[in-house]
Order: C-alpha cells, then sequence, then structure tokens
C-alpha cells in the first residue's frame, strides 16, 4: 500500500507521500515487492501524478525502471467525502468525482479501483445502501468500459455484504477482503468466504486486535491459516497488497521483506 513504505507524511498511518512518492518505486523493489496500490486521497489530491498526463507519464517511466507495477488504486478521497450520509449537492460531486476518477486511472492501466465503504463512510443505515447501491449502479457501466474492476471495502456482516452486492453486476462490482478489518469485527474467514467468496476481487493484508488497532502481523486477532486456506480453496490467484502496521521511521523496506516472507510461509502452508 502506498505510504506504508516510506516514513509517514503529516503524522497519518496512511496518506499519499507527496514528498517522497518518487523514491516509493526503488524503495518497492528492494523490498521485494512487485506492485504498489497507489493512494488517490484528500491530503495528496492536489499533487498527485496520477491526475495528470504529464504526472502519469512519470509515473510509467519509474515503472519501467524499477520493475513495479501500479495495477490498483485505493480511493481514500472517498473516506473524507463519504459516497453515503451526505446531502443531494454533496452527493452529486462526490458520485461525478468517482465516474471522472474511473476514466482517468484506466489511462494509466489501473484494472481495480477500492472504494472504502468503512469508519466515517460506513454503510450504516437502508438510506446508506440504497444511496451506495444506485451510485455503483450507475458506476458499474462506466468502469466496465474503461476496463476497470470496482472492489468494495465494507464492514458489513457476511450476509448482509452478500446482499448488498447480489444486485449489482458481479463481473465488475467485487469485494475487497480485509483480513485486519474482518478479525477487528469478529467474523469468521469461513462465515465470509462462504456468504460472498465468488465475488471476491482483491486482499489487503493486515492484523488487528478484535475492537482495536493494527498490529504486526501475527500479533492480533487474525486467523491467518484460515483466510489463506480459504483463500486458496477460492483459487484466488491475484495481489496480496500489505496494507500493515508501521515499525520504526527508517525501516520501511526492511519490515516490507519480513512482511513479504510472512505472506510468503503463509501460502505455503496453505497449500
Amino acid at each position: 500500500m502506498q505510504g506504508r513504505i516510506a516514513p509517514p507524511e503529516n503524522g497519518a498511518i496512511q496518506a499519499f507521500p507527496r514528498n517522497s512518492w518518487r523514491d516509493e518505486f526503488s524503495r518497492a523493489a528492494a523490498a521485494g515487492l512487485d506492485a504498489i496500490e497507489w493512494i488517490h486521497d484528500v491530503y495528496g489530491a492536489d499533487e498527485n501524478p496520477i491526475l495528470t498526463g504529464a504526472g502519469q507519464a512519470e509515473m510509467r517511466d519509474l515503472m519501467a525502471a524499477h520493475g513495479v507495477a501500479v495495477r490498483s488504486l485505493c480511493a481514500d478521497w472517498f473516506m473524507d467525502r463519504p459516497l453515503v450520509d451526505c446531502g443531494e449537492a454533496e452527493r452529486l460531486e462526490r458520485e461525478g468525482h468517482l465516474y471522472w476518477l474511473l476514466g482517468l486511472v484506466s489511462k494509466l492501466g489501473i484494472r481495480r479501483m477500492v472504494i472504502p465503504f468503512v469508519d466515517a463512510s460506513s454503510i450504516k443505515t437502508t438510506k446508506d445502501r440504497a444511496q451506495a447501491s444506485s451510485i455503483l449502479a450507475v458506476a458499474a457501466p462506466i468502469a466496465r468500459r474503461a476496463g476497470v474492476e470496482i472492489h468494495i471495502e465494507s464492514d458489513l456482516p457476511p450476509a448482509d455484504l452478500a446482499a448488498f452486492l447480489a444486485d449489482l453486476p458481479g463481473d465488475v462490482v467485487k469485494i475487497n477482503f480485509d483480513s485486519g478489518n474482518s478479525a477487528a469485527l469478529g467474523y469468521a474467514p469461513a462465515d465470509e468466504f462462504a456468504a460472498w467468496g465468488p465475488r471476491l476481487g482483491s486482499v489487503h493484508i493486515k492484523d488487528r486486535l478484535r475492537g482495536g488497532g493494527t498490529v504486526p502481523l501475527g500479533e492480533g486477532s487474525c486467523d491467518f491459516g484460515a483466510v489463506f486456506r480459504g483463500l486458496a480453496a477460492l483459487g484466488y490467484d491475484g495481489d496480496f497488497i500489505l496494507q500493515t502496521a508501521r515499525g520504526e521511521d527508517g525501516e520501511e523496506v526492511a519490515l516490507a521483506r519480513k512482511n513479504v516472507a510472512f505472506v510468503k510461509a503463509c501460502q505455503a502452508e496453505a497449500r
């Protein structure tokens, strides 16, 4: 996940690194990572290279130079500008931003966009659910034409999440599974995969304490054995995005190497 392989900016655990995004490509390569999930958020909205042709060209050069791709976008902009629980004028502006963003990222070859419906942007009410569903129904054909999948990150219980997605097209609207968030909520991986497994699109790797915050991999409540066995049973062969706890400033590359080794060991054990 972008921003996690460099010292934090603005005191945030995760934010677009306005001052060091170019360095992330070499850092990712040194850590044994082959992709970065790019962040589009309010903090970096005016300086994010993904938003301009010149910026995207520079990103392509850095990808080629270091062998590190950008295949996905984490649209954290919608954490501060939620698509739900907002007025009509705000909703129109925000859904317009979503539709515009889908077309923009396709120009860089990005093939999935993670949209968070967690924390301040959680789907809490029937009205929220109807509003989110309506926006996504319009976004789906736009995404399809752009060749971009929409991956929903949600804190809804497994059965409710499956029901929410039931009326949305499965070829383009999928689920982003966050191992740490699910553990913090007390959801069992087997229950989640049984409820919506065929809609799985992408995976964020994280560990959290139940009801608590992010901790180093293996030190929280996530049952990684169950997670990776379930993913193997589903035949998941996509990316694993490390959205892990931070360590000491300046030791980000070493920590990323350690986390890569942790994931590979979990994969091997699940085979």
